[in-house]
């Protein structure tokens, strides 16, 4: 099981409380479920950044403010999040109870 988290889970988003805290809920039971389905089930999860921005102009001064705190000073690809997902499906076998940051090192 791969659960699609969110950076925001573990660092609030103002304005965004309720999804900050689902995906915090989301990202516990990631936590969690290993010690209840293991050995059979393994469960990571994703917690990706802003990757699809909507293309409005509102939005372009805080679009670029998360490409400047990332460490790579570039935007993500939802290739990038799909690649880390098919990582755990495929080659991560003694993978169990992670989640990963698919963040560019924003949350660094």
């Amino acid at each position: 099981m791969v659960n699609i988290i969110d950076i925001h889970a573990s660092r609030p988003l103002r304005g965004y409380t309720v999804y900050c805290l689902a995906k915090a809920r989301l990202a516990m039971l990631t936590k969690s479920l290993p010690q209840e389905l293991a050995p059979e089930v393994r469960v990571n999860g994703i917690a990706p950044d802003a990757i699809l921005w909507p293309e409005v102009e509102a939005y372009t001064a805080v679009h670029q403010a998360s490409i400047d705190r990332a460490v790579v000073k570039y935007e993500g690809d939802p290739h990038d999040i799909a690649k880390a997902v098919l990582f755990l499906i495929r080659n991560a076998d003694y993978i169990t109870g992670q989640i990963i940051s698919v963040d560019g090192g924003r949350t660094l």
